[in-house]
């Protein structure tokens, strides 16, 4: 039986000019996702401070800085370990004109492919852990995964985002949380439907919105 969300629509937008986002703004969108750091300073400031960027890319602990500097970032949702939830919160906490919370999805390698980013399903509940009670400017909002890309091969529910599902259930119980809290990123322009029809509350979709990279 599927269960019924509020879902986002998370525009990726990474290598898309400026021009474009604005033209995706104009018509009503908000969220976007970009996966490079250089980029996100560079657009962050040329296009509306109402814009909710969400950064979905991977990054080195030098670079937290930069990222925190973004008044306007909005989620992170690629935290794959306790170390860069440490480096991000700090940079945050050094930041005097930063008030409020960072939002926090903990990305997790569901199909265990090496190309793919992410925590270990096992370390999952630890990094989740750090972000709840140990961090100071980070606000855990829900679990991430890329998945596998079935593409059309497809004949069932997809594994991957099932196993996002169980391991919400299991941290949920072990550390006490509500599960209609905690979000699930899951799904793109491949897949996006599928995923929410199995709980997404958040998908990420670039090519059907803004055409080939």
């Amino acid at each position: 039986m599927y269960a019924c969300f509020l879902v986002w629509l998370v525009a990726v937008s990474k290598f898309k000019s400026v021009h474009d986002i604005k033209s995706c703004y104009d018509a009503g969108q908000r969220n976007f996702g970009e996966n490079y750091i250089k980029e996100l300073v560079e657009k962050s400031y040329q296009l509306p401070s109402d814009i909710m960027w969400h950064f979905i890319g991977t990054f080195q602990s030098n670079k937290a800085k930069s990222l925190a500097g973004i008044l306007n970032f909005f989620v992170w949702e690629t935290c794959s370990s306790v170390k860069h939830a440490i480096s991000i919160d700090q940079a945050l906490r050094d930041n005097p004109n930063r008030k409020q919370p960072l939002k926090v999805f903990v990305q997790v390698n569901t199909s265990g492919e090496k190309a793919k980013g992410g925590c270990a399903v096992k370390d999952c509940k630890d990094v989740v852990e750090y972000v709840l009670r140990h961090s100071h400017k980070l606000q855990f909002s829900g679990l991430m995964t890329i998945g596998r890309d079935y593409g059309s091969t497809l004949s069932a529910d997809n594994e991957d985002f099932l196993l996002l599902l169980e391991l919400r259930r299991e941290i949920c119980t072990e550390l006490g949380l509500d599960s209609s809290t905690v979000e699930l990123s899951m799904g793109m322009s491949s897949d996006f439907e599928h995923a929410i029809k199995l709980g997404s509350t958040n998908v990420r979709v670039g090519s059907l919105i803004f055409g080939s990279r």
